[in-house]
């Protein structure tokens, strides 16, 4: 067992209370449900401005909680942002170079056991923790959710147009699965632990394979939505959310329970998802890859109806979410690398002069360099030809004034502006080129000098 690990081990036995804020260690922390749907758009929800799909159930989820148009997701594609999401660093981090597990990663290829999760931070303070949902993150033993800090554990090892079977710790309990019912049975899964779990605080995880590919819909929600087999699918993963919701208030837990719902990165091209107003799609660094809905309700201590576009990462959940619940995460990551997550807490509550994220690295899908950097309302390229070329769909950026020819020149975007990244105005601001570019190098070098973990890989180099 390596030394990481081995520490973890120790601080989880011993009491919880040595992690708690001294806020919240003698009193009922709140519980936390992490709901991460599979490539659904910015657009998709009714509260995000989509024109047919129908979602009540999240829509009323933003209006009584917050949410964010700012929000960023860990990656633009699945393995690296779901490492991201649940270790609070850039995917680099930890072995990521690109593609996902399957696809330009090895089948067997997996997130490094010895990376510290933030189920592992929740165990160690006497959380109850599950996940029920889709995992991709690796499926040799020692990568498993099992072991990585998930007591309760009910998931599929990869995408669900990758595998049939279904599995608790290291057992297949289900082959082949009937991928029209997985949002259902995810659903009732989750909704049995929390019924065994009410009584004490717990941690649970939520990837939906929806709206993932192959978009099949429930038979009994087949046609239901007018549009299409998307919407179908997407509607009834709204309704199922709202069992979920319907049981936090049944079982009176649901004013001290967080939830958040987030999608792992933007939607899959070909499919009817929708970004816009971004440009881009899923493997993108365009802001349409990686910018997608976030809704966080907590009854009572986040005001209803707010609405943010600070800029957030998936990456601050895991500090952020661990600062709600009293939580000193940094008591268990000293040797972890580091995380780049910050705890934005504040924000949320929408406090005025709240830290906020001041900038953001973005990667394409299939390269661990950076692509572009976000910094406040601006956004630059340093190759232009990742943001004409890789937008996932059609639409050209166009010269504001005199801009570069050159396809290895910067481009610079304002998103405020210009949320679709159309217009270059790197010839009108080369002084905020050279700021961005110069941060970005700082960053990146930052990343490369310091510790990072390596992919778990099977001893077998042609990884089948």
């Amino acid at each position: 067992m390596s030394y990481p690990r081995l520490l973890r081990t120790l601080l989880t036995a011993l009491p919880a209370a040595l992690f708690l804020c001294p806020v919240l260690a003698a009193e009922r922390r709140p519980n936390v449900i992490l709901i991460l749907a599979d490539d659904l758009g910015f657009r998709d929800l009714g509260s995000y401005g989509h024109p047919s799909l129908r979602t009540p159930v999240l829509d009323k989820l933003a209006a009584d909680g917050i949410r964010l148009t700012g929000f960023h997701s860990g990656a633009t594609v699945c393995t690296p942002s779901r490492m991201s999401l649940l270790t609070g660093a850039y995917p680099v981090r930890l072995g990521w170079t690109q593609g996902v597990v399957g696809y330009r990663m090895g089948i067997k290829d997996g997130m490094n056991p010895d990376a510290l999760t933030i189920a592992e931070i929740f165990r160690a303070a006497d959380y109850a923790t599950a996940i029920s949902g889709k995992w991709h993150i690796g499926s040799l033993p020692d990568c498993r959710p099992h072991r990585q800090g998930f007591e309760s554990t009910y998931y599929i090892p990869l995408s669900n147009n990758q595998t049939d079977e279904i599995w608790r710790d290291d057992e297949v309990v289900g082959k082949p699965f009937d991928n029209r019912r997985l949002t259902e049975q995810f659903t009732t899964e989750a909704v049995r632990f929390i019924r065994k779990n009410h009584d004490r605080p717990f941690f649970l995880y939520l990837p939906y394979t929806a709206p993932h590919f192959p978009v099949e819909p429930h038979p009994e929600w087949k046609g239901r939505s007018g549009f299409g087999n998307y919407g179908d699918v997407v509607e009834e993963m709204d309704q199922r959310i709202g069992m979920l919701l319907d049981t936090l208030a049944e079982l009176g837990i649901d004013k001290r329970t967080i939830v958040v719902f987030t999608s792992d990165n933007g939607p899959q091209t070909g499919e009817q998802s929708s970004a816009l107003p971004l440009r881009g799609a899923k493997w993108s660094p365009l802001e349409g890859g990686t910018r997608v809905p976030c809704i966080i309700r907590w009854p009572g201590t986040i005001p209803a109806g707010l609405e943010s576009d600070t800029l957030i990462s998936a990456m601050d959940l895991l500090p952020t979410l661990s600062h709600a619940c009293g939580i000193d995460w940094k008591n268990l990551s000293r040797e972890q690398p580091k995380i780049d997550g910050l705890n934005l807490w504040d924000a949320l509550l929408g406090k005025e002069g709240a830290a906020t994220r001041t900038d953001l690295l973005h990667w394409h899908g299939m390269d661990s360099e950076p692509q572009a950097i976000r910094a406040g309302d601006w956004k630059l390229f340093f190759n232009r030809r990742n943001a004409l070329e890789n937008s996932g769909h059609a639409g050209k950026a166009r010269p504001g004034h005199q801009a570069p020819a050159d396809d290895s020149s910067p481009i610079l975007f304002n998103l405020r502006n210009d949320p679709g990244e159309t217009v270059d105005l790197s010839a009108e601001f080369p002084d905020k080129v050279k700021a961005l570019r110069s941060r970005a190098d700082e960053l990146t070098a930052g990343i490369k000098n310091s510790k990072a973990l390596p992919l778990s890989t099977p001893e077998d180099p042609t990884n089948p």
